[in-house]
Parts: C-alpha cells; sequence; structure tokens
C-alpha cells in the first residue's frame, strides 16, 4: 500500500492541467453496450475506478481496448454473451451499478451485485430499483444481486419522479429507458453536467431525449442505437480541488487549464467570497491567494449548488482562514471521515449532525494521517502541503481511483510529494 511523504508550507505556482472527469466518463461506458457499433470514449483519465469498470463491463464479452497514450477507450458490444456484473468487481466501486440499466435496457436481462465504494455513508439503492419498476422492470433479490428483467415485448416505458434527486438513479433509469418500446417521462430529474453529458451523448447515439438539461426529461424509445465517437467531459472537481489548494498559501498563483467553468455552478461564487482573485478565460481558470483568507459557510446541495464531492476540501481551506466558518452536507450526512485527521494536524473542527463547525486560524503541524475515501484523501493532501514540517498520508490508493497522476501535477507547481511503500 502506497503513502504520501508531503513537506510542508509549499506555495503553487505555474499551470495545471485538469483531466477528463472519472464521474463524467462512467456513464457513458456503461452506455456503450447499448450502441450495435463501436463506441469511441476519449478524454479519459487514467485512473483505478476506470480501469475496474472495464474488466466489469469485459465480463459481459464486450471487447475493451484503453489506449493510455491518448486517453480513449474503445468499446465493441457485438460479442456480449454475459448479463452478470459480479460481486468481487461491482465491490470496489458503486458507479458499477450502472450495468443494472444498460443490461436490461439493452439486453432485457440483467444480474448486478449490490454495489460497494466508499467507506462512509447510507447510500441506498431503492431509487434506482423504485424507478426502473415504474419504467416496466421486473426487479427481484437473490443473495446479495439485484436481477432486472424486461417483460418479454420489452420495456414499456412508464412515469416516475425522483425524491431526492440522485444523479446515479437519474442515469440508471436514462439507460434503460432509452431504448424501451415506449415513453418515459422523469421528474425532478439529477441535473448535473455528467447527466447532461451522458443525454446529450446518447442523443448524438440516435436516442429521443426531450428536456436535456431541465427537471424533466422526456424520453421516447428508440429500436437501436448507433456507436460513434464521445468526447468526455473536464473534471469539475479536480478544477475545484486545484482553485481550493492553489489559495491555501498567501505565495500561490495558479493557472489551470482544460477546464469547463461553466460546470462549477454556484461554487465559483462562494469561492470568490473567500478574498481569493479569480478569472475565468474560456477553458482557463486564474487564481491567486489573498493575503487572509475570508471565513465562508456553505451547505452542499444538488447542481447548481455547491458539490458534496468538494466540500472536505473547503473545509481544509477554512482552516486556515481568518474566522469561524459552518460546512453543512445535505447530501450525504456523515461525510467527515477527515475531520479527526485534520485534528491531528492541529486543525480544530467540530462535527455536529451533518456539519462541520470550523475554527480557522490554524497552525498546522506534521503528523501521521490516514485517509479514508477518495475526497477526504485530498483534503489531508492539501492540509500537509501547508502544515509545518513534514506529513505521511497514509492508504493514498484512494486517490488514485479519482485523481490522475495527483503528486506529479501538483509537484510540477511547487508541492513536495513523495510516493513510497507504507
Amino acid at each position: 500500500m502506497d503513502k504520501f511523504i508531503i513537506e510542508g508550507k509549499t506555495p503553487l505556482k505555474g499551470t495545471i492541467a485538469v483531466s477528463g472527469s472519472k464521474n463524467a466518463a462512467l456513464p457513458l461506458m456503461a452506455a456503450s453496450l447499448l450502441a450495435e457499433g463501436p463506441v469511441k470514449l476519449t478524454n479519459i483519465p487514467i485512473l483505478d475506478d476506470i480501469h475496474t469498470f472495464n474488466k466489469v463491463i469485459k465480463e459481459t464479452g464486450c471487447k475493451v481496448e484503453f489506449n493510455h497514450a491518448d486517453r480513449s477507450i474503445l468499446f465493441d458490444a457485438s460479442g456480449v454473451t454475459q448479463y452478470i456484473a459480479p460481486y468481487e468487481l461491482v465491490r470496489k466501486m458503486r458507479a458499477s451499478f450502472y450495468m443494472l440499466g444498460a443490461l436490461v435496457g439493452r439486453y432485457g436481462y440483467a444480474k448486478v451485485s449490490l454495489p460497494g465504494g466508499c467507506a462512509w455513508g447510507p447510500r441506498p439503492v431503492n431509487l434506482h430499483l423504485e424507478a426502473l419498476k415504474a419504467i416496466g422492470v421486473k426487479i427481484k433479490m437473490d443473495n446479495g444481486y439485484v436481477i432486472a428483467e424486461a417483460p418479454p415485448s420489452g420495456i414499456p416505458g412508464g412515469e416516475f419522479t425522483f425524491n431526492p434527486r440522485s444523479v446515479g438513479a437519474t442515469v440508471n433509469v436514462i439507460l434503460a429507458a432509452v431504448l424501451a418500446k415506449g415513453k418515459t417521462v422523469l421528474h425532478n430529474v439529477a441535473q448535473e453536467p455528467d447527466v447532461v453529458q451522458l443525454c446529450q451523448a446518447l442523443a448524438q447515439m440516435g436516442a429521443d431525449i426531450q428536456g436535456i438539461g431541465k427537471s424533466k426529461l422526456t424520453i421516447n424509445g428508440v429500436n437501436s442505437l448507433k456507436g460513434q465517437t464521445l468526447r468526455n467531459a473536464p473534471d469539475r472537481i479536480e478544477t475545484g480541488t486545484y482553485m481550493l489548494a492553489g489559495i491555501m498559501n498567501p505565495d500561490s498563483h495558479v493557472t489551470i487549464t482544460n477546464t469547463d467553468p461553466d460546470d462549477l455552478g454556484h461554487f465559483l461564487e462562494q469561492f470568490e467570497q473567500t478574498g481569493a482573485l479569480m478569472n475565468i478565460s474560456g477553458t482557463t481558470i486564474t487564481v491567486k491567494a489573498p493575503e487572509i483568507i475570508q471565513p465562508v459557510s456553505i451547505t452542499t446541495d444538488v447542481y447548481p449548488g455547491f458539490p458534496t464531492d468538494l466540500q472536505a476540501q473547503w473545509a481544509t481551506v477554512m482552516t486556515l482562514a481568518d474566522g469561524k466558518s459552518v460546512i453543512t452536507d445535505t447530501i450525504y450526512t456523515d461525510r467527515f471521515s477527515y475531520v479527526p485527521e485534520l485534528g491531528r494536524l492541529g486543525a480544530q473542527l467540530d462535527v455536529k449532525l451533518n456539519s462541520v463547525h470550523v475554527n480557522g486560524n490554524s497552525q498546522l503541524t506534521s503528523a501521521s494521517i490516514m485517509s479514508t475515501d477518495l475526497r477526504a484523501s485530498v483534503s489531508l493532501v492539501m492540509a500537509a502541503m501547508n502544515a509545518e514540517g513534514t506529513s505521511e498520508v497514509l492508504r493514498v490508493y484512494h486517490l488514485d481511483r479519482g485523481y490522475e497522476f495527483l503528486e506529479t501535477k501538483l509537484n510540477a507547481i511547487g508541492a513536495k510529494i513523495t510516493r513510497a511503500k507504507e
């Protein structure tokens, strides 16, 4: 198992390029199973989660070729004969559950293990299953697997309202509905860029989807989808992470390229309230750290609200702010495993229900700290880069799931991070 050894108090100066989005790529990968011809995805990050999902898809008999050199994956589903996603792979990442909608949508049958993923919070799949039932899919459980079956005449379609909104459930039902025999109407759908990109890609493949980007989607099932070359979006969470990392040291000045500022929603407004200077030009964002970080309280919300995947990073920045702040997560109410680890570095944080109360002006000092999930891991790296002395961040395999070559990118702009074996 790898760890990071991080020398602290290092300002960041220079240009850092954002990779393709993992969260946006995974639905596209599942959608490749729906096409009758080859599908090529470009701008795909080299990450453990991408490799894991490739293995899941290969289990079906789909041909998968991942070209690292040009960050592309070619899928050919013409050889699919197996409609199962096994536990030993699905347990590693929740997004493997997208196989349920894709397989039952194209082949009328799917047997998919209940998912795993980061070790925090109850994230039930009930909403996925209820939505699939509403469009005519038969669901039953069998020893930890979900078995989904279409009627002999095909999925008829139907109507469903998501409550609450859910990116994962929205994606699964869209995948199942685009080849249905009838019309599906979905209300209160997730409007995250990942969902919008999926709908646009499916439309490019021949799907009939009305209302893309809105809270109501109308999907008229079509007989088939054709293969296409599809470009994946830049990673908005990586963008936000580098923006926040770039304002923790008063001498930092960072330019972030290959991104899409429009995908950041209200995060940009709250970021400016910290006192940081920000300039946006096309796909480039430049940030300059303030002399004094202003305390800004945030509450996570569905898009375009503040992303839950950036709340740990925001809390870390607020430990250095000049005053108190409160970070509230309404999406996942116990996503605070990073708090005791930041405390080991000298930060003053207190969890109350689904909020973290942060006392700023912390004097961070080195320690050995342990990550427990993807976003918590990067928040600890950010803190260690701004702590006096040399820290160790253990179990960085979490980072390898979602940040492409993190230490290489950060070291190129001034960080001092060494990867070593624990």
